[in-house]
């Protein structure tokens, strides 16, 4: 085996090994001797092999969870809240050489400010405004990865998980919610009814035509129901009327 037959085997390999294909979805970091260089686009790429090594990092959206944290409300109901935070990499280079695991530091993050902002508020506004919540953790969690390159897409709540004793506080105070409404919309429908009959009376009043009419209206009604007895009203009419005394 010639020498210039070894020289290319071990030229070629060498080639090989310097070869780098980089998606179009991430950037490479190039570093030599540790010393960080570049960083590399998207396309085929060669570096020095043992001299360079690259790192590559994913620039699209990152969904991390946050683990479900204990939490004290203000006043005083314990809960555990869970959620997710989406974030993305604008600068690399930051995400790398500013901060180790940037995953880990801001899932970190993300569970401290849960707990301090969750733990500021009652439990009925968590209930009721988590996007507001979300976005409180947000602002707390940007403010340290800005300067990591990192950018805090959105945070969400994910559930609230409560004691079982206050689950069924809350369903009996819906209950009684309710209840309270439907007493209300009774309420109010009596008095439209009564409003209504008022008015009524007041046109039949006006007219002794129209209450011989409902008469034999209601007669009717009662006749289609196969009713063997049918009562009729004796008509005011023929009783005897004493006149009014007048006042001296």
């Amino acid at each position: 085996m010639s020498a210039l037959f070894v020289f290319t085997i071990v030229f070629l390999l060498f080639l090989f090994a310097g070869i780098r294909i980089v998606f179009e979805y991430k950037r490479a970091l190039k570093f030599r001797f540790g010393k960080y260089v570049k960083t590399l686009q998207p396309g085929f790429r060669w570096i020095i092999p043992i001299v360079d090594t690259v790192q590559t990092v994913d620039i699209r959206v990152i969904t991390i969870n946050i683990v479900s944290q204990e939490v004290m409300t203000e006043d005083n109901v314990p809960c555990s809240i869970d959620g997710v935070v989406f974030f993305k990499i604008n600068d690399p280079e930051k995400a790398v050489l500013e901060v180790e695991e940037f995953s880990f530091a801001i899932t970190q993050l993300s569970q401290a400010a849960l707990r301090d902002v969750c733990g500021k508020v009652e439990l009925d506004t968590i209930l009721s405004k988590r996007e507001e919540m979300g976005k409180n953790i947000k602002s707390i969690v940007e403010q340290e990865t800005h300067q990591w390159g990192i950018e805090i897409i959105d945070v969400k709540i994910k559930d609230i998980q409560l004691p079982e004793n206050m689950r069924r506080m809350m369903a009996n105070q819906a209950e009684a919610e309710r209840s309270r409404r439907a007493r209300i919309i009774l309420a109010q429908a009596e008095e439209q009814a009564a409003g209504k009959l008022l008015e009524a009376g007041l046109q039949i009043d006006k007219s002794p035509s129209a209450i011989k009419l409902r008469l034999y209206q209601t007669l009717s009604n009662i006749a289609a129901e196969k009713n063997s007895t049918i009562l009729f009203p004796f008509p005011e009419e023929v009783l005897p009327r004493t006149p009014k005394k007048e006042d001296s």
